[in-house]
């Protein structure tokens, strides 16, 4: 047990997000997501909410200002405009954690997918609500975010 470190990151999602680097990308996946079959490796997160874990990886995972978007959801197949009650927790959530200039865009089903495909993880949640999927870049963590005694 440590201080400090989220409840829900599992050892092998924390050595996960601890190994990416400024620029690289992790993909929160609901239930239905094809986790398993996409390429990057996969971390599994069963029983733990697609919101959950995206409230825990923020709590330690600063998103990436040197681009114009850092964080993606997957939009609704026939109705692009439409704001899953998932996908608004998601905006309420990065809001909260890396600040309320962090609008969450939204990428077409497949590419999406294509998207997760180069991610460096997938964390496979149990998340059933539609949807309930998320990208994040990660930023640049500054000397003085690493250790604060």
């Amino acid at each position: 047990m440590l201080k400090g470190v989220h409840p829900v990151l599992s050892p092998d999602l924390l050595l996960a997000i601890a190994r990416m680097g400024h620029g690289d990308e992790i993909v929160i996946a609901d239930a239905n997501f094809p986790s398993a079959s996409m390429g990057p490796e996969m971390i599994r997160a069963d029983g733990v909410s697609a919101t959950d874990m995206a409230e825990a990886i923020l709590t330690h995972f600063p998103l990436d200002t040197f681009v114009p978007e850092s964080a993606w959801r997957m939009e609704v197949v026939g109705d692009p405009a439409a704001v899953p009650e998932v996908c608004a927790e998601f905006q309420a959530i990065v809001d909260r954690k890396a600040g309320d200039s962090f609008r969450i865009a939204t990428l077409e089903r497949f590419a999406f997918y294509e998207r997760s495909r180069k991610a460096a993880y997938i964390v496979a949640t149990t998340e059933f609500r539609l949807y309930g999927n998320l990208i994040l870049k990660k930023g640049v963590v500054l000397p003085e975010e690493v250790y604060r005694g």
